[in-house]
């Protein structure tokens, strides 16, 4: 593997670039018009412009992919995550072009990408499940009678779902008709497939996920566990490794689970299992992500290995150097979605300019992003914009020195999650580790963020205050010492 094109954008498309450099291979960004000035297009040994700004006309254009591919002479593509690195589409149509594609096969694709196929796979290697139906819904009247037998409430899904689109709560049977027509809708109009679903509504889980790896030659890892229960809009900001409620047994258990679900779909690469936790840690399969996640970077702190260089090894059919013996959890690692969002108006995106822009540093600190200061945020792709990731011996020790990054984190000009995810980390459920997908709902209120910035801006003022008085105390003495420098040469003059 002589040259990687990142058919990605952003802080991800920087973080393959940067691994793959440090292995001596050359790389290829394609970009849309609106990201024509973008670090990782300059940071790259080549770059092709593929379309204008929205992602329909660009990023997930696989032909022009492909083309910028065959014009650069690159053997092989990363797709980073999101746009198009769970299309079993373009991973069959990089095989066939003669192209690598840095990722798992089109048949482990297509099986995970279909939350009920994925079931079936897993419940044949006895990995727990959450009651509900196996097979597409046909109709409402098959639908009144599973909700009958597992009992309210449920949760209708779309099988080709994610991040909360086709997925409905039903809490009787008077809405089910309903719900399940505007799930269907959604998911049709997202995904371009109406199936459906139901399964028991677990109401208030913890989100954990494994990590994994595995090679072209049967053998598998996994790298620990990942707390990812701080969600808005069922995604994502605020994540953690290890979890501060799984057990050692529990989370062995948890892992050897993740294995079997990659097993049953014949997976390579790295990939993540995901599992909905009770309050009685008991565990059921949600779903599988056939990619590199956004929060890859809290396992990589905590084991010390390199996510990317592994998914590159794996795809040019190298063996894994590791077994599951050689890993240990080194810490405990946070990681906080900066997304130009406004927490204090219900997380809605804010785009402008970023007038100022100052990651911190320091020990334990790593912040990926994809912006400079005067950059303008475009409304066209996530609202993310870095990950500012903390890691230290301790939970305790991880948070506050995530608190000093916070604080040390300079952005004007937009809105961003950073007040939120300080306030988060140190509110007493997650300092305690009592806290479930439910925790903005039950905890947040936009209120506090007013007080903690009231309580910044009054340590800001008494810090000018004194700085102030120090520059006139300054000034005075200065001018004392120009008049008496004055007075002496004048009695020298006389």
């Amino acid at each position: 593997m002589q040259k990687i094109l990142v058919a990605n954008r952003g802080e991800i498309a920087m973080r393959i670039m940067r691994t793959a450099k440090e292995m001596g291979i050359k790389t290829v960004a394609v970009y849309s018009e609106a990201d024509r000035t973008m670090p990782f297009v300059r940071f790259a040994d080549e770059a092709v412009c593929i379309g204008p700004a929205p992602s329909s006309q660009s990023y997930l254009r696989a032909e022009k992919i492909l083309s910028a591919a065959k014009q650069t002479g690159a053997d092989a593509i990363h797709p980073g995550y999101g746009f198009l690195s769970e299309n079993a589409s373009f991973s069959k149509a990089c095989a066939d072009a003669g192209i690598i594609f840095i990722g798992p096969s089109e048949y482990s694709i297509n099986m995970m990408g279909s939350k009920i196929a994925a079931k079936q796979a897993a419940k044949k290697f006895g990995v727990p499940m959450v009651p509900g139906t196996e097979e597409p819904l046909s109709d409402v009247a098959e639908a009144k009678g599973i909700a009958a037998k597992i009992g309210f409430p449920i949760l209708i899904k779309a099988s080709a779902g994610g991040g909360g689109k086709g997925m409905r709560v039903v809490e009787n049977m008077e809405t089910l008709e309903e719900q399940m027509r505007m799930a269907k809708s959604e998911a049709m109009s997202a995904f371009g497939d109406d199936a459906v679903f139901i399964e028991k509504y677990v109401g208030s889980p913890r989100h954990i996920e494994i990590q994994l790896l595995g090679d072209q030659h049967g053998n598998y890892v996994y790298l620990f566990e990942r707390e990812c229960s701080i969600q808005r809009r069922h995604q994502k900001l605020v994540e953690e490794a290890p979890s501060s409620c799984l057990t050692p047994a529990i989370r062995s258990a948890m892992g050897e689970s993740a294995v079997a679900v990659a097993k049953s779909c014949n997976y390579y690469g790295a990939g993540t299992v995901e599992f909905l936790v009770d309050e009685n840690l008991n565990f059921y399969f949600l779903e599988m992500n056939t990619r590199l996640q956004v929060e890859h970077c809290v396992s990589e702190m905590i084991t010390g290995i390199d996510l990317v260089r592994e998914q590159i090894n794996i795809a040019r059919g190298e063996k894994l150097t590791f077994t599951q013996a050689d890993l240990k959890i080194n810490g405990h690692a946070l990681e906080l979605r900066v997304c130009a969002e406004d927490p204090l108006n219900n997380f809605l995106p804010d785009t402008g300019k970023l007038e100022m822009y100052l990651p911190p540093k320091g020990p334990g600190i790593r912040v990926d992003d994809g912006f400079e200061q005067g950059m303008d945020i475009p409304i066209f792709y996530d609202s993310m914009i870095a990950k500012l990731v903390a890691h230290a011996a301790t939970r305790e020790e991880a948070i506050e020195r995530l608190c000093r990054a916070v604080d040390e984190y300079h952005i004007q000009g937009i809105k961003t999650t950073l007040s939120f995810g300080k306030w988060a980390v140190r509110s007493e459920p997650f300092r305690s580790g009592h806290f479930d997908t439910k925790f903005i709902e039950k905890h947040f209120k936009p209120e506090f963020l007013h007080e903690q910035n009231h309580e910044a801006e009054e340590v800001a003022a008494i810090l000018s205050s004194v700085l102030w008085e120090k520059q006139k105390q300054s000034g005075e003495k200065l001018q004392a010492q120009k008049i008496s420098e004055n007075n002496i040469w004048k009695t020298r003059r006389r």
